[in-house]
């Protein structure tokens, strides 16, 4: 295919699988259950973080989660005092892990809040700085080195699979009833496709993409190509590539 008629067929998948039917087999649906901007935030953000491995066994952590936080994520943050008796486990993520989220949560909107903990400084370009100030904010609160494997960073050429999609949840325009759109000091423009299996495979089987990693430096490659079928919103590329590689085996 030429560009032309690869931009044609992704439009087409993007329009096919961005609908709210979507949000039925996916962990994006554990944030909508909430209306409140805080509380979609504070789930998601949640939820996209265990967001690897089977996804029937993510959506229902997530709903674990929920119930931990009474069903109101917010006002469970903003009272958080750590306790030693959680009990959670998400493949490697374990209650340790989710104390120092729900410690450090709560010291990130006793500052301001979490979108504002991606503030952009211009030190470094981009997604990249802004993922890195959030992870520099985050990793403030006192931790166990473990739980750091949780919070990937760019600058360690990590893709940040979780961190990007979650971004995209936030970011994006809410008209098809999939992601959020309530975070508007980011742009759409800005955003990455989360780099995984699927999406990898899929990038490089229509030539978007020759690296066979998936890290930062396929993310930059691999937006850069999707800017010239969309600039102003290359992440909606992502339910075209995941939606051929996670249901149709393309």
């Amino acid at each position: 295919m030429n560009n032309n008629e690869l931009k044609e067929f992704l439009d087409f998948k993007v329009e096919e699988y961005e609908n709210s039917n979507f949000i039925n087999s996916d962990p994006i649906q554990i944030p909508h259950l909430f209306s409140k901007k805080e509380d979609i935030e504070i789930m998601g953000f949640l939820v996209a973080t265990i967001a690897w491995g089977n996804r029937k066994s993510i959506i229902s952590n997530g709903e674990k989660l929920v119930e931990i936080m009474e069903n109101e994520p917010f006002e469970f943050i903003k009272n958080y005092c750590s306790h030693k008796n959680l009990k959670f486990v998400h493949r490697t993520f374990n209650a340790n892990d989710l104390d120092f989220f729900f410690r450090s949560l709560h010291s990130i909107y006793e500052n301001g809040g979490l979108e504002k903990s991606f503030f952009d400084t211009n030190k470094i370009e981009g997604l990249k700085g802004r993922i890195h100030n959030f992870r520099t904010a985050f990793l403030a609160t006192e931790h166990q080195q473990r739980s750091e494997k949780h919070i990937s960073n760019p600058l360690a050429n990590s893709a940040c699979k979780r961190l990007v999609m979650f971004l995209r949840w936030m970011v994006r325009d809410s008209k098809k009833g999939v992601d959020f759109g309530i975070w508007k000091s980011i742009s759409p423009s800005e955003l990455y496709i989360p780099l995984d299996v699927h999406t990898g495979n899929i990038a490089r089987k229509l030539g978007l993409l020759s690296r066979t990693q998936n890290d930062w430096k396929s993310n930059e490659i691999l937006v850069q190509k999707l800017r010239i079928f969309d600039k102003n919103d290359p992440a909606k590329y992502d339910f075209a590539l995941f939606g051929l590689g996670a249901f149709e085996n393309f």
